[in-house]
């Protein structure tokens, strides 16, 4: 897969360099809040991860989410594309905005309408899903804005910070993407 490029953002292959930056933004306690990461984590957990990214499907390997900066490009998170259904032609999505300082820029936006066209125009999917914390707002706005529908919920399923909290999940439909696409 090469680069895949939008207005103001590229979606391109982790590097081991970006290993670091990571590790900053998976010990961050407000970047986790909405992640189903609870742990504090290692530098060698990082490393370990990254390593063993090598084996995994090329269509499963996770994707840096770069910014321009005038004639430059800056990391501000990761996405990817795991839990592929061959046979129902489906798979689940998976967001980081790690840079605090690039929040509320439509960046998250970006990067999921690009992820999206990259499943059902590359990978050739019918249907993409996520999940989401109840009490996620932010991330709930962006996926809406991206297309996805709320299915269904999962009642108190996570516990994160002393308490209980729903598991959103939202999808969207090849049919759909591509009737928004044809609408913009």
């Amino acid at each position: 897969m090469s680069v895949i490029y939008g207005k103001r953002i590229r979606l391109r292959a982790v590097e081991r360099e970006d290993v670091k930056i990571f590790y900053e933004w998976v010990n961050d306690p407000e970047v986790t809040r909405g992640l189903a990461l609870f742990l504090p984590m290692s530098m060698t957990d990082e490393m370990n991860w990254f390593d063993s990214l090598a084996k995994r499907d090329q269509k499963e390997k996770p994707l840096a989410i770069e910014m321009r900066k005038g004639r430059n490009w800056r990391l501000i998170g990761n996405c990817g594309v795991f839990d592929f259904d061959a046979v129902n032609s489906s798979a689940e999505l998976g967001i980081m905005i790690g840079e605090k300082n690039e929040w509320n820029k439509g960046y998250g936006t970006e990067a999921m309408l690009l992820l999206a066209g990259h499943c059902f125009e590359t990978l050739n999917l019918n249907r993409v899903s996520l999940r989401v914390y109840s009490e996620n707002e932010r991330a709930k706005r962006v996926y809406e804005k991206a297309g996805f529908k709320e299915e269904g919920r999962l009642r108190e399923a996570v516990y994160k910070r002393g308490k209980y909290d729903d598991v959103l999940i939202m999808s969207i439909l090849r049919s759909e993407w591509a009737m928004e696409k044809k609408e913009k």
